[in-house]
This record gives C-alpha cells, structure tokens and sequence, in this order.
C-alpha cells in the first residue's frame, strides 16, 4: 500500500497550523472543484484527493494518529496490517484493543456500506485502512464507527460571485441575497464594507451548504467583481482619472477643476508649460482601505490638453504671431 503524504498534497509543511492548513484546502479545493472544472477527470481526482487530506490535517486527532503513522511507516510495511503504528516498540501489538493482535477486524460489506452509502468510495485504500475503519489500527473505535456511521459532517463553504460599481465599494453597500436551503427560499441582508476590490471576499456565516449528521453549515462567501467605470481605474487604493486643461493654462498655468469618485470637485493648480499625458497626485482622495476609514489611497490626474477646434481672426493672429516668433528663435 502506498503511503500517502497529505502534507505534500495540500502543499504545507508538517508543521503548519490548522489555520494554514484550512487556507491551503480552501484555496486548492476551490481552484480543483467539479463545478469549475466540468466533464475534467483530472481535476475530479485531484478534488478527491484534497478532500481526503483535508479530513485527515484537519481533525487534530485524525493528524495526530496520521504523523504517528508516518514515523512508523516503514515498520508498518515490513509487519503487514496486523501491525498497530501506535504501538511502535511494543510488538504492534495493544492488549486492550479487541479483534486480536493489533486490533485489526475486517470490516463487513453491509458495514462498509452502511458507513459510504455503497457505491463508488472516493477515499484511498490508505484512508480507509487507517482512518475510515477499513483495518491497520482503530479496533473497537473503527467498529463503532461502522455501525454509527461517520457522525456530524459540516457542511461545504460555498462561494458565488457578487459584481459592485466601484462607487459601491468605495462606500460600502447593502445587498439583498435570495438563498435556497433544501428546496426553501429566504432573504438574507449583506453589508458589504467599504473599500473592497476586485476578487475581495465577503463571508456570511452559515450560509453555505448545510452539514449532516448534527454537523453546522458551511460559510458563503461572495467574491467581489467591480465592474469598469466611465471615469475612474482603480490600482489597489489608488484611483485614476483624466483632467481636461485648456492650451492657454497649460501654456501660461492657472487651475482645473478635478472631480473625485465622491462627486467632490477639486482645484488642481496647473503650472506653466505643462505637458500632455503629465500627472497630478491628490493625496487622500483614492480608495478607503477595509475596516480602516480614514486612510485613504491616492487620486492620479493625468492631464489631456484641449486644443482650440476653432479660431477668431484675432486669435489667428496671434497664433502666427507666436510662430513667427518660434521661428526666430530657431534661427538664432
């Protein structure tokens, strides 16, 4: 039998905590999911074998008996399965447990069933020696288990995709989910917090699939899309938009008025001989950062001189009146 190395498997160290643990499972258990991946059975196999690392790494008891495993593993193969890992230097043999040396009993076929439900079983052998009752060490708890079945089952978090303006995420909203639990319909109100961004994610507790056995519900979580904006482009906290400047103030200087994603016009001192495409930085006036209201990204003013599309003959006059003077200069 192949050992299996969940740790490899969710892409963590031995020593990682169970909250890293539950970060990696989420995060692979997403990209690997069924839904996301229709008709690929690549990506089935790999969900499967997350969902069993994920069993073991994350019930503390379940890891505990799994690292004793491993650093037995090679005993375990040379012994064969009536060989008990947690009994390592005492024979693999543990008097107390029942079922002779070893505790090992072969679990029935309606005892398997009972506990799968029949069918395909999306467990490893391995899993199923040494964590699911199908032998290796569990003894009477692994028999219990089979006539009880496998007891409260949370429930799966389950994560849909919400599309805001970006004026919504910058102040914050209220949304009105319509959420189906068994075959029922029932509102759920969803504050959305100021300043998320694109592929933040909101969670409302309890919300996700329902659990089984006892077992609590998985969470939802809503992944923000922003959705584009005539005006504004955000990078980060930084907001970014366009100021239009006459040719006579972005030659002899003055001010523009520059509006903010709040509606808010602001004066923008523009210096002399400034040039087309060059930017302003207005401290303050970009995104709110999440849970943190008074600060603020930046608001960048990229400046798009208007040419004149008519002239006056006075105007004219004073145009060439400029280029004969430019063309002094380049003599000179």
């Amino acid at each position: 039998m192949e050992f299996k190395d969940y740790y490899t498997t969710l892409g963590v160290a031995k020593t990682a905590s169970e909250k890293e643990i539950k970060q990696a499972f989420r995060k692979l258990a997403r990209k690997h999911h069924p839904d996301v991946n229709p008709g690929d059975k690549s990506a089935e196999a790999r969900f499967k074998e997350i969902n069993e690392a994920n069993e073991v790494l994350g019930d503390p008891a379940k890891r505990r008996k799994y690292d004793e495993l491993g650093a037995n593993w090679r005993q375990y193969e040379q012994a064969g399965p009536g060989f008990d890992p947690r009994y390592a230097g005492r024979g693999g043999y543990d008097p107390n447990v029942g079922g002779g040396p070893g505790g090992f009993r072969t679990m029935t076929q309606e005892e398997m069933n009972e506990m799968f439900g029949g069918g395909d079983n999306p467990f490893s052998d391995f899993f199923q020696t040494f964590f699911g009752g199908g032998g290796g060490f569990g003894g009477e708890e692994s028999r219990t288990r089979g006539r009880r079945g496998r007891g409260p089952r949370p429930g799966r978090d389950v994560e849909n995709e919400i599309e805001l303006g970006l004026e919504d995420a910058y102040n914050g909203a209220m949304r009105r989910l319509a959420i189906q639990h068994d075959g029922h319909t029932r509102t759920v109100d969803v504050r959305i917090p100021a300043g998320v961004g694109e592929g933040s994610r909101v969670r409302i507790s309890g919300e996700g699939e329902q659990g089984s056995g006892g077992g609590q519900s998985g969470d939802l979580y809503l992944r923000v899309r922003l959705a584009p904006h005539p005006r504004f482009e955000r990078k980060g906290r930084d907001l970014y938009t366009h100021v239009a400047v006459p040719l006579t103030t972005a030659v002899l200087g003055g001010e523009a008025e520059v509006q903010t994603l709040t509606g808010k016009a602001l004066r923008l001192k523009i210096p002399a001989t400034t040039q087309i495409g060059q930017v302003f930085r207005l401290k303050g006036h970009g995104m709110p950062a999440v849970g943190k209201s008074d600060e603020h990204g930046d608001l960048y003013a990229t400046v798009d001189v208007e040419m004149p599309r008519s002239l006056t003959p006075e105007q004219r006059q004073h145009f060439e009146a400029l280029q004969k003077m430019e063309k002094v200069e380049k003599v000179s």
